[in-house]
């Protein structure tokens, strides 16, 4: 099947399924129903509703959530693309540099000491500088074990800083007494509250940083032959790393810090994506990231409907999914080599 139908078809699942999300929950809405209030509210499209209760609970509450999953998890399986081109390898994620651990303690201070210089940009701003302080961190210490900044040596460096992170982590939890259960909550992911200023600010970050990826395509395609085949191609290894370490980074940082941790999709969704455009990044990078949306959306979609009443966290419902999936695809994909 010819790549730009697939891309179409992946468009149109994508819009089905925010459409779907955005009508199900305690108070249903019938599709036709959410698409005429869509294009009542966007395009001013002529719609008489008698029920402001529909409208207010799908404009209001349901297609902010929705479209915050939406943009999270595309914007993690960016980053995880980014970071298995980098790494040179299946399991590499943000999480392996400890992106993720770090953003959570910058936020998870933020939300102990009550922080609230930036309003709504505080959890950001915190996320993303602790989030960059350690894999930046993580790259000048392995600078100065491997000169030649060898992928291992990275990943080993970024799985300590991981550690360290995790423990101060513990640490802050010991003594969050009063906001220990949102900090518990929100290490585990969720979408819920947020109105439109969560992805009012993930929009703009989320969608520059995934064309800049995009534009850096070729030469990732490059560094997965090798290093030694990236240089005599002319790539600049030590240079690139850093720009798309720093474009990883910092996207995962700010998800992180907005929703929470949310592992595994930016592991496996990578590998979808290249099952079904191959391994060339120019279609890998924007497949990645309508695949790692319509998989947000869709699992914030059970942990809002799979137990009555009760939202779950939505990192659990991924790891329950994605867990058992990666393994399925990684260990086949093995058999068949």
């Amino acid at each position: 099947m010819n790549k730009k139908i697939k891309f179409i078809i992946i468009l149109i699942i994508s819009i089905v399924i925010i459409i779907i999300s955005i009508g199900i929950g305690s108070v249903p809405i019938p599709p036709l129903t959410s698409i005429k209030i869509l294009l009542n509210k966007i395009f001013n499209f002529p719609y008489q509703n008698t029920d402001a209760n529909q409208v207010s609970i799908l404009w209001n509450l349901r297609l902010p959530r929705t479209l915050l999953a939406f943009i999270s998890g595309g914007g993690l399986a960016v980053s995880g693309v980014i970071m298995q081109s980098i790494m040179r390898n299946p399991l590499a994620s943000s999480y392996t540099l400890g992106v993720s651990s770090g953003a959570a303690v910058g936020a998870s201070i933020a939300i102990l000491f009550g922080i609230s210089i930036f309003k709504a940009f505080t959890l950001p701003v915190f996320g993303l500088a602790f989030g960059l302080l350690t894999v930046f961190s993580a790259i000048a210490l392995a600078s100065r074990l491997d000169k030649n900044m060898e992928s291992t040596t990275i990943i080993l460096t970024g799985m300590a800083l991981s550690l360290f992170a995790n423990a101060v982590l513990t640490i802050i939890m010991v003594f969050a007494k009063q906001e220990l259960q949102r900090l518990v909550f929100w290490q585990l992911g969720n979408f819920a509250s947020k109105g439109w200023s969560g992805p009012g600010i993930l929009f703009p970050i989320v969608i520059v940083l995934t064309l800049i990826a995009f534009r850096y395509g070729s030469e990732m395609d490059i560094m997965t032959f090798g290093e030694d085949q990236a240089k005599v191609s002319g790539v600049e290894m030590e240079k690139l790393k850093i720009i798309l370490l720093s474009i990883g980074s910092i996207m995962t940082g700010v998800i992180v810090s907005i929703v929470g941790i949310i592992g595994f999709l930016d592991l496996f969704t990578p590998h979808v994506a290249r099952r079904i455009f191959g391994s060339k990044q120019t279609f890998v990078v924007p497949a990645s990231f309508f695949l790692g949306g319509c998989f947000m959306v869709l699992c914030d979609l059970i942990a809002r409907v799979a137990v009555s009443s009760i939202d779950l966290p939505v990192g659990a419902v991924t790891a329950l999914i994605g867990a058992p999936f990666f393994i399925y695809l990684y260990f086949s994909k093995r058999k068949v080599r």
